[in-house]
C-alpha cells in the first residue's frame, strides 16, 4: 500500500471514530434531555404556590370572622410556609402544620382519615404512628396534575369543616385538584 493510500485509510478511520464518538455523545445528551424534561414534568409545589395556597386560606377564615393559623408542606411533609392570623390562639399553629403533615403523608384529607377512625376504632392505632399526625378535619391533600405535591393544614376555626373549608380556598387560589 503506498503512502497515500495509507493516510486516506487513517483519515477514514478517524472520521468514522469521530462520527462514533459524536454520535454516542448526542445519543447521551439526548438520554440526558429526556431525563430533564421528565422530571420536569413532575409538577413542584414553589414556595410562591404554597403562599398563595397559605395567604388565601388565611384571608378566607378571617372573612368568615376565624382567627386561624395555615401550614403548607411539601409531598415529604416538609414545612413550606406557615401563616397565622395574630387573634390564633398559640396552639394553631402546631394542629395546622399536623393536618398539613397528615394530609400530605398519608394522601387523603384529614376529614376521611377522623371518619374513618369513628367507624372502625381498630384503625386507632393510625393516631400513634408518627407524632406529626393530627386527625382532626381541617387538613387536604394538595395535588396537581393528578400527583401529590404536598398538603394543606388550618387549624384555629370553631370546627373542622370550617377550617377544610378555608384550606379548600388555598387549594383553589393555585388550581389544586
Amino acid at each position: 500500500m503506498n503512502a497515500s493510500k495509507k493516510f486516506d485509510a487513517r483519515r477514514s478511520a478517524r472520521t468514522v471514530a469521530t462520527l462514533v464518538l459524536l454520535s454516542a455523545f448526542a445519543f447521551g445528551h439526548s438520554a440526558h434531555a429526556d431525563k430533564k424534561s421528565k422530571q420536569a414534568a413532575t409538577p413542584q409545589l414553589s414556595l410562591n404556590m404554597a403562599k398563595n395556597a397559605a395567604m388565601a386560606a388565611l384571608i378566607q377564615c378571617r372573612q368568615d370572622g376565624y382567627a386561624v393559623s395555615v401550614a403548607v408542606v411539601d409531598r415529604s411533609g416538609v414545612l413550606i410556609t406557615q401563616v397565622r392570623n395574630p387573634a390564633a390562639g398559640p396552639h394553631t399553629i402546631g394542629s395546622s402544620y399536623g393536618k398539613a403533615f397528615t394530609s400530605a403523608s398519608m394522601g387523603q384529607a384529614t376529614t376521611n382519615l377522623a371518619n374513618a377512625i369513628a367507624k372502625n376504632p381498630a384503625l386507632d392505632g393510625l393516631r400513634d404512628m408518627d407524632p406529626r399526625l393530627v386527625i382532626l378535619a381541617g387538613g387536604l391533600p394538595i395535588v396537581i396534575n393528578g400527583q401529590r405535591v404536598g398538603g394543606i393544614g388550618v387549624g384555629g376555626a370553631p370546627g373542622g369543616q370550617l377550617d377544610e373549608a378555608c384550606a379548600m380556598q388555598g387549594l383553589q387560589r393555585i388550581g389544586a385538584e
